[in-house]
């Protein structure tokens, strides 16, 4: 067995309505909160509530996109100005990962952009993040618990990572019911982010027991339970358990690194600003034939091939099905969640090359089980499009 190491964060809690202890978990942290939240005010309001019920004070920082090298500086300025000294990160992945960076950044000195890699100096964070409670209201990114966040930057068209260990939250607070009021589509693309997210460390080189465990849990999870949680949004059952299957992924991504699709994903949501779980879902069942084709041609005695398999028996309840069964059930899960094509968000063919050329120097291409080359990248690209 190969030498490896797991990290996940300090302390993880799950509980219908574990919101509303909220102020006492926070009482060890600090007298006054950075709260980082998405377009829910009502919960903004809730929350700087049972803040106050506990004598600590709050400032508030909207985020309506996905972080950018210009909103994060805001939010950091905010949080510098207002003398916070630890942060509250509650929405979906982009709320988390804001949350994480202004944590990390009122930590260590200089400018974000210097901490980067692949558009920054990739200069390594020297400090821990200041103490952070990640609460995610949706079941995808499981950025709660992944030791990196996404950035993305318009004048460079991609989408980075700023990436230490330090970045772990100290508190993850799961709340099952906070995710009853996401929208279908949304139910959607994070759903299949997630479904991804167990999947792809699971036939990385880099996978290991601890992982394993993790992924095999959460694909069993995500594939009773997604298209429940799309056709029922008030079905609490299939809710838990989507997010259990978020936090499984980004406890095995954040210890087993990713894949091709991932690979793709950055690339292609900075280029175009498709949802990055959209890209997820158009390319998943795809990468799976793609790298089982290149792995019997160039590879054939790899052990990804037979995790393929298992992959299939897991999604189909079957120990009988078939790699290609495994693929044709995830493309039948993408057709009933209505996936749309990348066309419809104006990627056009010529920009293939460029999009091939960025994907191939993406840090999630290296957890691949193969090298995939331009050829078979483009084949890939081409039936998501």
């Amino acid at each position: 067995m190969n030498k490896f190491e797991f990290m996940t964060a300090e302390r993880i809690l799950f509980e219908r309505g574990g919101l509303q202890n909220l102020g006492k978990l926070a009482k060890p942290f600090g007298k006054k909160a950075l709260v980082v939240t998405g377009g829910r005010g009502s919960l903004v309001e809730e929350i700087k509530g049972l803040l106050e019920a506990e004598g600590i004070s709050s400032a508030s920082f909207q985020v309506l996109g996905e972080p950018s090298l210009l909103t994060t500086k805001a939010g950091l300025d905010l949080a510098r100005a207002q003398g916070c000294d630890f942060v509250i990160a509650c929405g979906g992945g982009s709320s988390l990962d804001m949350g994480k960076i202004i944590a990390a950044m009122l930590a260590n000195e200089g400018d974000v952009l210097s901490y980067l890699e692949v558009i920054g100096e990739g200069k390594t964070l020297t400090q821990r993040s200041v103490p952070c409670i990640a609460i995610p209201t949706t079941a995808g990114t499981g950025a709660e618990v992944t030791k990196n966040a996404v950035i993305s930057s318009e004048e460079h068209k991609v989408k980075v990572s700023l990436r230490s260990p330090y970045m772990l939250p100290e508190l993850v607070l799961l709340d099952p019911l906070l995710s009853t009021s996401m929208p279908p589509g949304v139910t959607a693309s994070t759903g299949l982010d997630a479904l991804t997210q167990v999947m792809e460390p699971f036939v990385t080189p880099l996978a290991n027991p601890v992982t394993d465990a993790f992924c095999r849990e959460g694909m069993r999870l995500a594939a009773r339970s997604l298209r429940r949680a799309f056709d029922d949004g008030e079905d609490l059952e299939a809710r838990e358990e989507m997010l259990l299957a978020s936090l499984f992924g980004g406890m095995a991504l954040a210890n087993a690194k990713l894949g091709v699709v991932h690979g793709f994903a950055g690339v292609i949501g900075g280029m175009y600003g498709i949802p990055h779980g959209i890209v997820c879902a158009g390319l998943l069942p795809h990468s799976i034939e793609t790298n089982v084709a290149a792995l019997l041609e160039r590879d054939p005695h790899s052990p990804a091939l037979a995790r393929y398999e298992e992959v299939a028996r897991i999604l189909k309840g079957n120990p009988q099905a078939t790699v290609e069964e495994g693929k044709a059930w995830i493309m039948d899960l993408c057709d009933h969640l209505a996936i749309p094509k990348f066309r419809t968000f104006g990627m056009v063919e010529a920009d293939f090359p460029e999009i091939i050329e960025k994907s191939q120097k993406a840090s999630s291409m290296k957890g691949n089980p193969i090298v995939l080359t331009a050829e078979e990248l483009e084949v890939m690209l081409r039936k998501a499009y």
